[in-house]
């Protein structure tokens, strides 16, 4: 099915053609219809699949078809994003997509100045993308207005709720008067974000392109079991002995990043940071060297799981594996993009096999385990014995999406959201 088929103005498909886009993607075959029919939509997509022409394009459409002037600091359309790199990725992308219109898009986000960012809102703006903690000063200051808002999109959702934004997004939408066209995309469903969908979404029509929580088939996976303090040794041995050329590594915490750099260069082998204290010039400095193939590792905490768009990138190591299960999916997401073949290789300690356990029954499938000469980790028999007899290891539950927010009152605050949400409705009508 061609772009052309789906009766997008010449702009959007010259744009688009520019692009290489040639095929709709099974995403946007299912939710492009019916966004645009003005549907609200819940859908789970896994990274790499197209989700973001999916929501786009029939926003940008309908844009088209009822031109409006802007008003000083209005947006007629949000799109929410848990990280910056995610919100730089889609904005660059509806860029990309209105090239042949006089439809605008900005980006806002943490790391940046306020002052230049206000400047780019100061006539308004058509499609405006945001991180929820950096939109909530643009609130603050009254340099965003939602009065007007006619669509809502809510990309990673899950992750959003894994970075505690559900508080932020209360906030966001006491800011909005109107009853906008509302599409969430996720590539994990838990409990809260059905609560958060079902308390968002207005009848929305659900899209599935694949089976909830797995992982792409083009992915290989394997596990290297390992001592936690030999990881490092083994890294540089896999990538110097398999001639890796570039690869992405996902560690759980900034200062372990930090020593595997210093590793890695002793070892000879260039790396750069990708971390939340490094500033948002530093990594995208570090991104850019890691594609242009002047670094050939990065290493990452997960502010960089989701939103990374490196074409043909093909390993990714845990070399912690990540707190929750789902955050897996997320990390090796990065790579088995777009019908390509990709690498997912696992570091495993002894007090990791848990983890490694709760992600198997996740994606729902075991992962090949692979024993790297002269790294063979002490005995384990007994712990993989009891993990996988003694019901107290079997049916342990890995955390959920956004524990804090258990403590934060999660009742009260999902009420208060409802009623946020259903006021907006019951205004709309009038």
């Amino acid at each position: 099915m061609s772009f052309s088929s789906q009766n997008f103005s010449p702009e959007i498909v010259k744009a688009l053609s520019e692009c290489g886009y040639e095929k709709l993607t099974p995403v946007q075959q299912k939710a492009i219809p019916l966004a645009r029919k003005g549907h609200d939509i819940l859908a789970n997509a896994q990274t790499g699949t197209g989700k973001t022409a999916a929501f786009a394009l029939p926003i940008i459409q309908q844009l088209l078809d009822k031109t409006k002037d802007n008003n000083h600091f209005q947006t007629r359309a949000l799109v929410l994003a848990p990280t910056r790199e995610l919100a730089a990725q889609i904005a660059q992308s509806i860029e990309d997509y209105i090239k042949y219109t006089s439809l605008s898009v900005a980006a806002i986000y943490g790391g940046v100045k306020m002052s230049s960012q206000v400047q780019k809102l100061k006539n308004g703006v058509d499609i405006l993308v945001a991180t929820p903690g950096r939109l909530i000063e643009h609130l603050d200051e009254k340099s965003v207005s939602l009065q007007n808002l006619e669509f809502l999109v809510f990309d990673e959702a899950d992750r959003m709720l894994d970075m505690g934004f559900i508080s932020s997004i209360e906030t966001i939408m006491s800011g909005v008067s109107t009853k906008p066209q509302t599409m969430l995309f996720s590539a994990t469903f838990s409990p809260q974000m059905n609560k958060l969908a079902a308390e968002m979404l207005n009848q929305p029509k659900r899209v599935s392109v694949t089976q909830e929580n797995v992982t792409a088939d083009t992915v290989a996976h394997v596990v290297y079991p390992v001592d936690q303090e030999r990881k490092n040794e083994m890294l540089s041995e896999l990538i110097g002995r398999k001639n890796w050329k570039q690869v992405l590594v996902f560690v759980n915490y900034k200062e372990t990043a930090n020593m595997l750099l210093k590793e890695l260069k002793l070892d000879g082998i260039k790396a750069v940071l990708c971390h939340g204290d490094k500033a948002q010039s530093a990594r995208r400095r570090a991104l850019d060297e890691f594609k242009e193939g002047k670094a050939r590792v990065m290493i990452a905490t997960d502010v960089a799981a989701r939103g990374l768009d490196i074409k043909g990138l093909p390993h990714v190591v845990n070399f912690d594996m990540p707190f929750l299960a789902e955050d897996y999916v997320h990390r090796i997401g990065r790579t088995g993009r777009a019908g390509q073949k990709g690498h997912a290789v696992s570091f495993v300690s002894r007090e990791e096999e848990l983890t490694l356990q709760q992600v198997e029954s996740l994606i729902g499938h075991t992962i090949r385990r692979v024993e790297q000469a002269g790294y063979e980790p002490k005995n384990r028999d007994a712990l993989l014995q009891k993990m996988h007899s003694k019901p107290a290891f079997k049916n342990r539950k890995t955390r959920t999406n956004n524990p804090s927010d258990a403590s934060q009152g999660s009742a009260e605050r999902s009420a208060r959201l409802r009623n946020i949400v259903r006021n907006k409705a019951t205004g709309a009508k009038k």
